[in-house]
């Protein structure tokens, strides 16, 4: 028996691209997508940009290292996605640091955009204090920004 993946991203240059369809379930009583589920549309696709850029951060929790959290977020909604959409959710990193950084996301259906999000990310210790990120994932943040992906 052959078994499916699980949805994944792509890499476009300096940017990752995450698809994503609109079922029944991801929509309100109007028919039309409820607002939080851009917010899981987002964490999808940072969560499967960290898998491709191969940082485990599964491991780095196990491990007692820390973890990345969303420090902040600013959510623009442009149009509603409806049932049977297909819609692409990009992201870049827009600034690195030692301990955080910042990336901007937009749900796009076609060349319509539907929302977008500017954002801060950070690697934090498990009992929630700022940590500076491993030194082999901001190099893979970094070599993501500059378009150097294989």
């Amino acid at each position: 028996m052959v078994m499916p993946n699980p949805p994944g991203g792509v890499f476009d240059s300096a940017r990752h691209l995450y698809a994503v369809r609109v079922y029944y379930e991801d929509t309100d009583l109007s028919g039309i997508t409820y607002h939080a589920n851009y917010l899981r549309w987002f964490e999808r696709a940072r969560s499967d940009l960290l898998r491709m850029l191969e940082i485990d951060q599964r491991a780095a929790i196990e491990a007692g290292e820390g973890a990345y959290a969303v420090s902040e977020i600013n959510l623009k909604y442009l149009r509603p996605a409806k049932l049977d959409d297909d819609v692409v959710i990009e992201t870049t990193c827009t600034e690195l640091g030692a301990a955080s950084c910042r990336m901007h996301q937009r749900a796009v259906r076609g060349e319509e955009l539907l929302s977008e999000a500017t954002l801060r990310v950070g690697f934090i210790t498990p009992d929630g204090r700022p940590r500076r990120q491993p030194d082999e994932w901001r190099a893979a943040f970094r070599n993501f920004m500059e378009d150097n992906l294989a």
